[in-house]
């Protein structure tokens, strides 16, 4: 399954684009035959080029590449700002908690333990941004991901469904769904978004107001097989969304994997780059994660787990300082442990 390759995919009459039909020029431009080169072997900076421009249209295999959804949230925000700067209105910085000496401020939100609430409110508003600053020309619009060809209920859809956009409580409430139904956790949700957007990415397609529901849908199916080891079955999905089948979730989930060329790889880099772009968004946004002071417990747990940490890299600690030590032995490195009082 982690081919890039699959014969599904060239099969498929759905994907009616090669996935990464943007770079296709640049290949063609680039290679030359053997006798106009004279069997030039290409010099290794000419082909790094090839892998930077792939990070530019795929953030969700690159950990150096920027997130889609903060960059389109960026005009958005500086709007905002302006326009609370002009009404001179206070949007609540001066409420905002700041350590000192006697005081320190922490939540419990960190990359390893992401608090549940506020990743899926994150990602909500990621998702909103998405589909709030498309491109106006549009791209690929797939029939498996039509709310209105593959409705999630019985109810009738209105003939405006794709005029409307949706508010980012709307989008939260049916991610928050899922995920307190499905007992999913935090980390699903990023992966989730990683999976989003490499999908925007592969199928050059845009999530939109009439798709962006199975999308995200098909995001969450994929990313709790993923992820977590007792994945949710199709079946229980269905037992969410009552109206939807068997059948639909399948075939949703095999297209997603097709339109994927299979890549459910999330590099732990990738993983960190969008949990702390999501931060970079809840700040932006004035979503901020509660913050309380530090307590002599909650220090004492840190410490327990620092130590654990210690004793367990200090073997890997150990083989670092002889390597980084010269030969007149001048450079030496001193672990000085930290004193919580």
């Amino acid at each position: 399954m982690g081919s890039t390759t699959s014969c599904c995919v060239s099969a498929s009459p759905k994907l009616r684009r090669n996935a990464h039909s943007r770079l296709e020029s640049y290949h063609q431009e680039s290679e030359l035959s053997r006798e106009e080169t004279g069997g030039y072997l290409q010099h290794i900076s000419d082909r790094e080029n090839v892998d930077e421009l792939n990070m530019e249209y795929n953030p969700s295999d690159h950990p150096r590449a920027s997130t889609i959804f903060l960059s389109k949230s960026h005009n958005d925000v500086r709007e905002k700002r302006k326009s609370l700067f002009i009404n001179n209105v206070s949007h609540g910085t001066a409420r905002r908690k700041y350590s000192s000496c006697s005081t320190i401020f922490l939540d419990d939100n960190t990359v390893s333990q992401p608090n549940l609430k506020y990743t899926i409110k994150c990602v909500a508003l990621a998702i909103y941004y998405h589909i709030k600053n498309r491109d106006t020309d549009g791209g690929m619009l797939l029939d498996i991901f039509d709310e209105k060809l593959h409705p999630l209920s019985k109810s009738e859809v209105p003939l405006d469904y794709d005029q409307h956009d949706p508010e980012q409580k709307q989008i939260y409430r049916f991610v928050r769904t899922l995920f307190s139904a499905a007992q999913l956790t935090a980390e699903c949700a990023i992966v989730t978004l990683v999976y989003l957007e490499r999908l925007l990415t592969y199928a050059e397609i845009d999530i939109c107001p009439g798709n962006w529901k199975r999308i995200v849908l098909g995001a969450i199916l994929l990313a709790s097989k993923v992820w977590d080891d007792q994945a949710v079955w199709n079946v229980d999905y269905c037992q969410i969304l009552k109206d939807i089948t068997v059948e639909d979730m399948n075939e949703l989930e095999r297209q997603f994997l097709e339109l994927l060329q299979f890549n459910i790889n999330v590099p732990s880099s990738v993983y960190a780059k969008y949990y702390f772009d999501l931060r970079s968004l809840s700040e932006s946004n004035n979503l901020s994660f509660p913050l309380e002071p530090l307590s002599r417990d909650k220090a004492q747990k840190l410490e327990a787990i620092s130590r654990l940490c210690d004793n367990k890299y200090k073997d890997v600690r150990r083989a670092a300082r002889k390597r980084s030590a010269s030969m007149d032995n001048l450079c030496g490195i001193r672990w000085v442990p930290a004193i919580l009082s």
